[in-house]
């Protein structure tokens, strides 16, 4: 019986030739029938990827047979399901390139990889040590790592989420002084997988915040772990067809549709074909949502 899945995943470590392994995880990939989209540069790989398990599993344990990717970061989640062919629905295609960042920060000078991961970021916590550290310290601030409006259907309770559209525009938002009040503060960044805050973590560190702490593996791992019996609230926004993933059968409705305000996690592009924005828009409105940059005109 095929099962789908979808497997997320990242690694830093330093890469001599990424178009090698651009080639290598291609071939793989299209041998399994996996679809999604993979990044590789000089210090690391980052991908998603859907088909159904049994491929996915091979694809897994030949890319960890790589010894520089043996200590991949790795979630897995239900995938849709799959076409005729046994291909995922939730990717159109596959897509896998060699990239000057892994995330696009716009910052590649910042970043320094050894073969144990970034060097200078944030101390990492589970999800259970950081539960813990909340309930000892009255401090604690956590500092979405992830694009704006990702956030307008879920984020941790009371977090601060910069007003960001892109993650390029993180380096401009932190030199811009708006948090530096934060700087003594005890932050946890969090991120969906983690691999924005690995950066992120280590940006923040190099401009004068003290004490800085990521959550291991994002959202990802401290939804498996805590549900909506936590900290997080509301839904996890995906990058693929699926839109969002829910934690429980009881997980919060945090949006509000733009044009009437009736409570949905449902997201789409602006109505206006030469804009990209992400819109909460309600299923009725579907068809005619628009950020205020392209309002409707008669």
């Amino acid at each position: 019986m095929s099962v789908p899945k979808i497997l997320l995943y990242y690694v830093f470590t330093p890469i001599a030739d990424p178009d090698a392994i651009r080639l290598w995880q291609r071939d793989l990939c299209e041998s399994l029938g996996l679809r999604g989209r993979i990044l590789i540069s000089a210090d690391g790989m980052n991908g998603t990827l859907g088909g159904d398990l049994a491929a996915v599993k091979r694809y897994l344990r030949k890319t960890k047979d790589y010894p520089a990717f043996k200590n991949l970061d790795v979630k897995w989640s239900e995938g849709t399901g799959l076409d005729d062919e046994g291909r995922s629905v939730d990717f159109p295609k596959l897509v896998v390139k060699v990239r000057d960042e892994i995330v696009s920060f716009g910052a590649p000078g910042e970043l320094v990889v050894d073969e144990h991961g970034v060097v200078g970021g944030a101390t990492k916590l589970q999800p259970r040590e950081i539960e813990a550290l909340v309930a000892d310290r009255d401090d604690v601030v956590f500092f979405d790592g992830r694009n704006r409006f990702e956030a307008q259907i879920g984020r941790f309770r009371d977090a601060v989420v910069p007003d960001v559209s892109t993650t390029r525009e993180f380096v401009a938002e932190l030199d811009s002084g708006k948090y530096d009040h934060l700087k003594d503060k005890t932050v946890v960044t969090y991120c969906t997988g983690g691999i924005r805050c690995e950066v992120l973590s280590g940006l923040m560190k190099s401009r004068g915040f003290g004490e800085v702490y990521q959550l291991d593996g994002g959202i990802v791992r401290y939804g498996e772990t805590f549900g909506d019996d936590g900290l997080w609230e509301g839904s996890l926004y995906v990058f693929d067809k699926r839109g969002s993933v829910d934690f429980s059968d009881h997980t919060a409705v945090l949006g509000h549709c733009v044009v009437c305000g009736e409570a949905t996690k449902r997201m789409q592009n602006c109505a206006d074909l030469s804009c990209r924005e992400q819109l909460v828009v309600c299923e009725t409105h579907a068809g005619t949502a628009r950020c205020t940059a392209h309002p409707v005109t008669a």
